[in-house]
Order: structure tokens, then C-alpha cells, then sequence
């Protein structure tokens, strides 16, 4: 492809294939992307699509399926042969305008075979809907946790579990909220310890690091 060096060899390289980024890509390309990975491998993931670009997809590969929240625009095969769920990853939002990188998050850890918990709206704002699930919680390999406005979710629930937590900064919020940079310094500045932080609305980064962290906790319990 004269656009585009598809990476075929990246699932042997770091166990994870590679994913479409669809923002922005002109249709023609998108097309040509999806059709080329789907003919070789039977299934394709892609982040941030549009209805528009899963119209164009769907034509070319009838299979292709989108989620208006999550703005994920895969395709599957009936014979591709998807992983088993294993282990456990909570997902966690401070508001509801927070679901749809919550659920970037969510959807990218399925897909990469990962059982998902999720636990949405449960803000500090009534902060006894947060603390009814922290046993659920602690039964995860690890938490993420997706806010907005000032982004204090995360530092509440690091200093109420004994999991890693990955803290996703939302834009969600009003002005002084700056597109999200007030929840990403609340969230880089947290005295709670055992917090990483990912970019601004990056539900995909958290989906994809909470999965080698399941990963990791899942084959060390099997080699118990």
C-alpha cells in the first residue's frame, strides 16, 4: 500500500495486533486499511471512528459493526477464533458524560481478552456510590478510572484499593476545566500511590495497559 506499511508482525512482537486509529484518515484509506487487514487476519479493531467511516467500512466488509458510544468500528469474522475473557478489570467513571472513553476502555480490554467490570457514575460528588463498590473493586487485577471536571476519582479510589489504578483524564467539564488538562494535573499530582496516568480522553491506551497488567496477573496465578 502506497499510504499506509501495515504492521502484520506487531501481535508476534508485543502480543497485541495492531489498531486503526480511524480519526481523520481519508476514506479511501480507511477502506483499503480495513479490507487489507481483515482478508489476512480475519478481524480488525479501529478507535475513534464516525458513523460516515463505518457506512464506507461496512460496503467493503458486510461483518463490520459500530458503537456509537465508544466510537469503535470493528469487523469479525464468523471463523476468526477470538481469546476467552479471563481474569478481571474494573472500569470506573466519575459521571456518565464520562461512558463513552469509559467505554473506549472497556471494549479495547474485550477485545484483547480481558474480562470487564463496569462501575459508571460513581463520582466523588456522592461519594457513598463509589465506596458500596470497592470490594468489586479489589477483586479486579487492576482499576481504571475515568473522570472529568477535576478528575479527583482517581486519587479516591488509589487510596482505597490494593490494585494498580490507571487514572484517564476526561475533557469533560466547564471552562476552567481546559479540555480536560485540569483533571490530567489533578491526576499527575495525586498523593495517592499506585496511580499511572494516560492522555487526555485516551480510553484505548488505559483499555490496552489494564490488559498486560490482567495479563501479567492472570499467568502468575496460573504458575502458582
Amino acid at each position: 500500500m502506497d499510504f499506509a506499511n501495515l504492521d502484520f508482525d506487531r501481535k508476534n512482537r508485543t502480543g497485541f495486533p495492531e489498531v486503526i486509529f480511524c480519526e481523520r484518515k481519508p476514506d479511501e484509506f480507511l477502506e483499503d486499511i480495513y479490507k487489507k487487514m481483515y482478508e489476512r487476519d480475519g478481524q480488525v479493531f479501529g478507535t475513534r471512528a464516525t458513523e460516515h467511516q463505518y457506512e464506507i467500512v461496512k460496503v467493503a466488509i458486510p461483518e463490520a459493526t459500530y458503537d456509537k458510544v465508544s466510537r469503535i468500528l470493528k469487523a469479525v469474522s464468523p471463523d476468526a477464533k477470538l481469546p476467552e475473557l479471563v481474569g478481571e478489570i474494573a472500569v470506573v467513571t466519575a459521571g456518565t458524560a464520562d461512558i463513552p472513553v469509559a467505554e473506549e476502555a472497556a471494549q479495547t480490554a474485550e477485545y484483547f481478552g480481558s474480562k470487564v467490570n463496569r462501575v459508571f457514575d460513581v463520582g466523588v460528588s456522592g461519594i457513598h456510590r463509589l465506596l458500596e463498590n470497592v470490594d468489586v473493586l479489589n477483586q479486579a487485577n487492576c482499576v481504571v478510572a475515568v473522570a472529568g471536571m477535576e478528575g479527583a476519582l482517581a486519587s479516591v479510589v488509589g487510596g482505597l484499593v490494593k490494585v494498580p489504578v490507571i487514572a484517564v483524564p476526561t475533557s469533560v467539564g466547564y471552562g476552567a476545566n481546559m479540555g480536560g488538562i485540569s483533571a490530567l494535573l489533578t491526576m499527575i499530582n495525586s498523593c495517592a500511590n499506585g496511580i499511572s496516568v494516560v492522555n487526555i480522553d485516551n480510553g484505548y491506551g488505559a483499555g490496552y495497559i489494564a490488559t498486560q497488567i490482567n495479563r501479567l496477573a492472570v499467568g502468575s496465578r496460573n504458575e502458582e
